[in-house]
């Protein structure tokens, strides 16, 4: 889930990396009042917009333009930030960085994180010398993207075992495509994988592979990253957003409690109706949650300072962020119930 270092990059790179087309414009909405929203997905992965449209969840408010696959959680908000896309989900500490940075983005809902059943890890070989993270200096890490939460979690669990920032530089990044990093740690070409989601489920599986830690033991459950959309679409048409946002807050209270045999034939029947390349249904059958903890992808302030200590320590903000400015709960039927915006996610 989740960036280059530098998250502003050219926008002619971007959309090359990902065969996006280079128009750029509002949601556009028909006489109907329905929204066409534009986005990126990943292929052989259903998310959760894709659930509530196929479920009816946007009550026939939203209408789904795919454009392409990202390559990252960052590039997507990139592409969210400067309009090549409607909205885009990334990783939390990658939305602070970008809005800190002056994207004029706000979040709306999460859509990932980390549950007692949907975790992120850092393998190795069982035969690997690797026992503790701290063994982690000096080695090669496969992680599906630089700057995302990955890196973050090597971070902060070597500080927390009380290692230096100067220690901590000297693990060494390799950024991998999320499908390839498990076979690329049985290959030796890497010391240890960092895996998240059905990648990390399918490892385990597969044998062979042992956790050093996971983001479970390093946090606790916790929301992950949200959904973001520009602030000019937000006041352009904010009936949209709300029914976007009400979709998939809905998409997630369905996957928590819908049997995970029901899910998968959906994930399935998705993915074969959307007819896109390179895309099969191999990896679904290792999902095995939501992932979200809060209350229909409620969002918090916590969500975005989880990931201050980091921010700070490489060099990507100064002073502490003002998490209020990064998000919004007002579109979130789920807010209505009783939750508050500051409410604690987990």
């Amino acid at each position: 889930m989740r960036t280059p270092r530098v998250l502003i990059a050219a926008v002619a790179v971007l959309m090359t990396a990902v065969g996006v087309t280079a128009c750029t414009g509002d949601a556009a909405v028909d006489k109907n009042g329905v929204t066409t929203l534009r986005y990126q997905g990943w292929p052989g992965q259903v998310i959760l917009p894709e659930v509530a449209e196929h479920l009816g969840f946007f009550d026939g408010k939203i209408t789904l333009d795919w454009v392409g696959n990202t390559i990252s959680g960052p590039q997507d908000i990139q592409s969210a930030a400067t309009g090549q896309t409607d909205f885009g989900g990334a990783f939390a500490g990658a939305v602070a960085k970008l809005i800190t940075s002056g994207a004029p983005i706000t979040s709306v809902i999460n859509y990932y994180g980390t549950d007692q059943q949907t975790i992120a890890g850092f393998y190795v070989r069982d035969d690997s010398p690797i026992t503790k993270p701290t063994d982690l200096v000096g080695k090669k890490i496969g992680v599906n993207t630089l700057g995302g939460q990955l890196e973050a979690d090597i971070h902060d669990q070597l500080k927390k075992d009380g290692l230096s920032q100067e220690q901590i530089k000297t693990v060494q990044l390799v950024a991998l495509p999320a499908p390839n990093t498990e076979d690329a740690l049985r290959k030796g070409q890497i010391d240890a994988a960092g895996l998240s989601g059905q990648f990390q489920q399918r490892a385990v599986i597969n044998g062979g592979l042992r956790a050093v830690f996971t983001d479970l033991s390093l946090y606790g459950p916790f929301n992950g990253g949200p959904y973001v959309f520009r602030n000019d679409l937000i006041k352009k048409n904010p009936e949209g957003v709300r029914a976007f946002t009400a979709g998939v807050a809905k998409a997630i209270e369905w996957e928590r409690t819908t049997p995970r045999e029901k899910v998968l034939a959906t994930f399935s029947d998705i993915v074969t109706k959307r007819k896109r390349p390179n895309d099969d249904t191999s990896s679904l059958k290792y999902w095995l949650s939501v992932g979200v903890p809060s209350k229909g992808g409620l969002l918090s302030d916590s969500d975005f300072t989880r990931w201050q200590s980091w921010l700070q320590d490489t060099g990507s903000i100064k002073g502490d962020l003002d998490a209020s400015k990064f998000y919004t709960n007002e579109f979130n039927p789920y807010a209505d119930q009783g939750a508050k915006s500051d409410a604690k996610a987990g």
